[in-house]
């Protein structure tokens, strides 16, 4: 198909009533909505006028509705130690300073013979011929003992006071 004067004035009349590419390649034919749209750029005609609307009533606005919150709690960074707002508020006992908690004797517990209710702190050098793990009853159903969880999961103001002095 070729462009002929006349069709490239229907082309800039139809342009210019609004009507989209495709309608126009419809209302032409033999040429596609893109071969419209390159005629009209190398036309490098602009300025259309408000494009014709297929309806002519306003479109309902719906209303905002109100924010609920989700039932969900959002919980970041490590958690082993947080109590979380939808478990039951559990009393644990008062935490007992590092210093007074007794350092366990290793059981020497191979990986092999580790279980879920097993402390699972290394000890020695995975490389090297007697390495094992503590081996004592886990604390709180983490994957330590309660010394071991304690050099673990420290509170964030010890690890800055640590952090400070090595300045």
């Amino acid at each position: 198909m070729s462009w002929t004067d006349e069709r490239v004035e229907l082309l800039k009349k139809l342009w210019s009533d609004g009507l989209s590419a495709s309608q126009i390649a419809g209302q032409l034919g033999g040429v596609t909505r893109n071969a419209v749209i390159g005629k009209v750029h190398r036309l490098s005609l602009s300025g259309r006028a408000k494009p014709v609307s297929s309806n002519p009533r306003p479109r309902k606005v719906r209303a905002a509705s109100p924010h609920r919150p989700s039932s969900r709690q959002y919980i970041s960074g490590n958690t082993a130690l947080k109590t979380h707002a939808h478990a039951a508020p559990r009393r644990l006992p008062a935490p007992v300073p590092l210093e007074d908690v007794v350092v366990p004797i290793s059981m020497h517990v191979s990986l092999l013979a580790l279980n879920d209710q097993m402390c699972k702190w290394p000890s020695g050098d995975p490389g090297a011929d007697g390495f094992d793990f503590c081996g004592h009853h886990s604390w709180n159903s983490l994957p330590y003992c309660e010394y071991h969880s304690r050099l673990a999961y420290q509170p964030v103001d010890r690890r800055r006071d640590r952090r400070a002095e090595s300045y």
